[in-house]
């Protein structure tokens, strides 16, 4: 089976810093963990409300659920943590 993402849900944990979002391979599911730093530009101080980093996952959506296909066929756990090494320097500069 591949790694499929049926259901576009995703919901922010402010005390975690992190948004969470599911996937699915058959069925297995896969929680996927993507802390919101990575939507930050290197240095910035401000904190974003959870409506613009979920903005910011949806806008990036494509690349993101890229990424989280790479890091589940590398890890294939349960729960996957992206970071930024998952998407190069670019993400920061594409929000």
């Amino acid at each position: 089976m591949t790694l499929a993402f049926p259901n576009p849900t995703r919901a922010y944990d402010e005390t975690r810093g992190l948004i969470r979002f599911i996937g699915h391979d058959g069925l297995n599911q896969v929680l996927f963990l993507l802390p919101v730093a990575v939507f930050d530009r290197e240095g910035a101080t401000s904190r974003r409300m959870e409506r613009e980093y979920l903005l910011a996952f949806d806008r990036l959506r494509d690349r993101i659920l890229t990424a989280a296909r790479q890091a589940y066929q590398s890890r294939r756990r349960h729960t996957i943590e992206l970071d930024l090494s998952a998407f190069g320097s670019s993400l920061q500069t594409a929000v």
